[in-house]
């Protein structure tokens, strides 16, 4: 039985979200460090180094030591967990609360070892690591862990990972490089190309979540956003439309829906079926882009769902672990 106290961990590239056994999500900060360049002093984590994008002054450097999967630094990975961590659990001298973590697909075998490590030196008694597709499908309530298969597709800020389960094992895992972070880079180039604008990361998200969509916006929608003209240098404001930023997107989309398409292909014929009954499901933060699960349906002919709690289906599905650690040991990876 977990304890109160034991928390569950989804590190992503985009947030660290933490959830406590008894008191549900209690934390939730972005995966991003403010670092001094010369000392290389960490000067602001989270959301506190978040709000200094562009608009640091030249002595500091706005870093994600996670991106597309993986990570990029691993010292200042863990002393973000680190200190994440002793702001959730505080000081545990004599009982040190246990832990479920999911971590980026693309995080390596001794990465993780050395993260569990630093867990350790965080105040936690034990880590246990839970692969983050089982985690996701946990999280969206599929059902798995019979002789049934699901088919979960879950949306990262790096990346997308595809994954098809039955018996609770993973049956065909693939990759793609779709997720948050490129519809932003996207909507970024596309007015770099047909404005001469230039926007910062915040913006982009803005736009993306305001105007972006798989699926034109009937009706349609604008808004103004001000950047930076590149050809006088000079604060720029334009009035931008859905249809434009449909246009930007639907590239990163089909890419996306084709490789749902693939792994569908390469799944056996009786988990197929299962899949053509019960349909791909969406999770992860960026499965929230206007008209994705409609636009998947309507080009693979399979039902497809954003589940319920999309952003947070990893962390609940590490603390469903959390709740019965021995009926789901078998669900995790590293001890």
């Amino acid at each position: 039985m977990a304890q109160n106290g034991d928390i569950g961990i989804d590190l992503g590239t985009s947030n660290v979200v933490i959830y406590m056994k008894g008191r549900g999500i209690v934390f939730r900060e972005p995966s991003i460090i403010a670092v001094e360049r010369e000392s290389n002093q960490i000067v602001a984590f989270g959301m506190e180094a978040y709000r200094m994008i562009g608009r640091t002054p030249s002595n500091i450097n706005i870093i994600r030591p996670l991106a597309q999967g993986e990570i990029l630094d691993f010292d200042l990975t863990s002393s973000m967990l680190r200190y994440y961590i002793s702001n959730v659990i505080g000081k545990k001298f004599f009982s040190r609360p246990r832990a479920i973590m999911s971590v980026p697909s693309g995080v390596k075998e001794l990465e993780k070892k050395a993260l569990i490590t630093s867990m350790f030196d965080a105040g936690l008694r034990r880590t246990q690591i839970l692969d983050r597709v089982v985690a996701a499908a946990l999280g969206a309530q599929l059902n798995f862990l019979g002789s049934y298969g699901s088919m979960v597709a879950d949306l990262s800020a790096g990346g997308t990972d595809l994954a098809v389960l039955c018996n609770g094992t993973v049956s065909v895992l693939s990759s793609v490089q779709v997720g948050g972070d490129h519809f932003d880079d996207a909507i970024i180039r596309y007015l770099r190309k047909k404005y001469n604008m230039l926007i910062g990361e915040r913006t982009a998200e803005q736009v993306k979540i305001t105007l972006g969509g798989a699926m034109r916006r009937n009706p349609k929608v604008t808004m103004d956003i001000t950047g930076r003209n590149l050809i006088s240098g000079l604060p720029k404001t334009i009035s931008i439309d859905s249809d434009e930023i449909y246009e930007s997107l639907i590239d990163n989309v089909n890419d996306l829906i084709e490789s749902i398409q693939a792994v569908i292909e390469r799944t056996p014929p009786q988990l197929a079926s299962d899949i053509l009954e019960g349909g791909v499901t969406l999770t992860g933060g960026a499965a929230a882009l206007y008209g994705l699960s409609e636009a998947v349906s309507g080009v693979i002919r399979i039902p497809c769902r954003v589940a319920q709690d999309a952003r947070d289906c990893v962390v609940l599905g590490c603390a469903k672990v959390l709740m019965d650690p021995a009926g789901m040991k078998h669900l995790l990876t590293v001890s």
